[in-house]
């Protein structure tokens, strides 16, 4: 059994920062790729920002010098650090793992950019 857990999320005015966490735990002996989909409403989710077990980081267009992701293989976790924050970032935030041949995904943490 495999678990995500976010944490970090809430309100914050524009040009602020957050960070993010997402802790997998459970079978972790693989964990793989790791990422986070923000979902707007309305919208679909999208990845912003992927990280792999050996650092290959890969980011979306329009998060490219705001966000940076990270992760501590010891403690199976993944941060987002999210800087110059824009209302348009609103969305819950979904943590993604990828844990063997599967894909998990965590309950989700709400991100409010407004002032």
């Amino acid at each position: 059994q495999v678990q995500l857990v976010e944490s970090g999320g809430g309100l914050v005015e524009p040009g602020g920062s957050l960070r993010l966490s997402c802790v997998v735990s459970g079978n972790t002996d693989r964990v793989y790729a790791m990422g986070w989909y923000p979902q707007a409403p309305g919208k679909q989710r999208e990845l912003v920002a992927q990280i792999t077990s050996v650092g290959m980081i890969t980011y979306g267009d329009s998060v490219k010098g705001r966000f940076t992701i990270s992760r501590d293989n010891a403690k199976n976790t993944v941060y987002l650090q999210m800087d110059n924050l824009k209302p348009e970032d609103t969305a819950v935030y979904y943590c993604n793992a990828e844990v063997g041949t599967r894909n998990y995904w965590g309950q989700g943490t709400q991100v409010t950019v407004s002032s």
